[in-house]
């Protein structure tokens, strides 16, 4: 698949009002939020690097106990089994980038 229309994709909902998109390569997942405003991310950690983008809204992300609001153009950098957790403050747009690819979303 060297060339995705994201919006033709299946839309997909892992945790109540979390909608994603994901696209893999052979070595990373992208996944493409829609988040609704209030729906939460339960504290969690993978063995992946994750690089959140905020594209629209703002998110509240903890990590590592140290929360933060971010807003559009903002990105978190989350460390390989790193706790964290999220709440969507506003209906939000993020792109998540995680290394090595991510089979629990295939």
């Amino acid at each position: 698949m060297a060339f995705v229309k994201i919006d033709e994709l299946n839309q997909e909902e892992p945790v109540p009002g979390f909608k994603a998109r994901f696209v893999h390569s052979t070595n990373m997942t992208v996944v493409y939020w829609d988040v609704a405003a209030g729906a939460e991310i339960p504290e969690h950690s993978h063995p992946h690097d994750q690089i959140t983008n905020v594209l629209e809204g703002e998110f509240e992300l903890t990590l590592d106990g140290e929360t933060r609001r971010l807003t559009q153009g903002t990105a978190a950098v989350v460390s390989p089994n790193a706790v964290h957790s999220g709440k969507a403050i506003t209906d939000c747009r993020l792109i998540d980038v995680f290394y090595p690819i991510r089979m629990d979303y295939r």
